[in-house]
């Protein structure tokens, strides 16, 4: 099972290291140290608690029903307008999230920078990615 640094894990949460470690002082995140002494966080435990962190971050409005899993919340960061077609920017976190929609939709909803909006993303094409550690 891999294990990540206190560094490591701040980059994947996209919070600082300080505030990794004051929640593994404060016992919301289990970590151990490596025979240097070294503070690590296991991979499950680190999964386990981005998942726990997340829940709830970016609900689900009570009056929409969408079969959409994986929505963004956050402020949209920049609107490029063209004839037909705009192109929208949303910063959701350390997420950023760039859809091309039709003008007439950007026009109708108000997106304008600095508006929050959801991004819902379905989609049969995902690609993933997995670097190996060379530790």
């Amino acid at each position: 099972m891999p294990s990540y640094s206190i560094g490591q894990a701040a980059g994947l949460l996209g919070v600082s290291s300080e505030t990794v470690r004051r929640w593994a002082d404060g016992g919301q995140l289990r970590m151990d140290r490596d025979g240097s002494g070294n503070r690590l966080i296991d991979g499950r435990s680190l999964a386990a608690f981005a998942k726990d962190r997340a829940e709830g971050l970016h609900p689900v409005p009570g009056e929409v029903r969408t079969s959409v899993r994986n929505s963004f919340a956050g402020i949209v960061t920049a609107v490029t307008l063209d004839d037909v077609v705009a192109q929208v920017e949303i910063q959701s976190g350390p997420h950023r999230l760039v859809s091309l929609v039709s003008r007439e939709a950007v026009e109708e909803l108000g997106i304008r920078v600095g508006v929050t909006a959801t991004a819902r993303v379905k989609s049969t094409n995902v690609h993933i990615d997995r670097f190996e550690d060379r530790s």
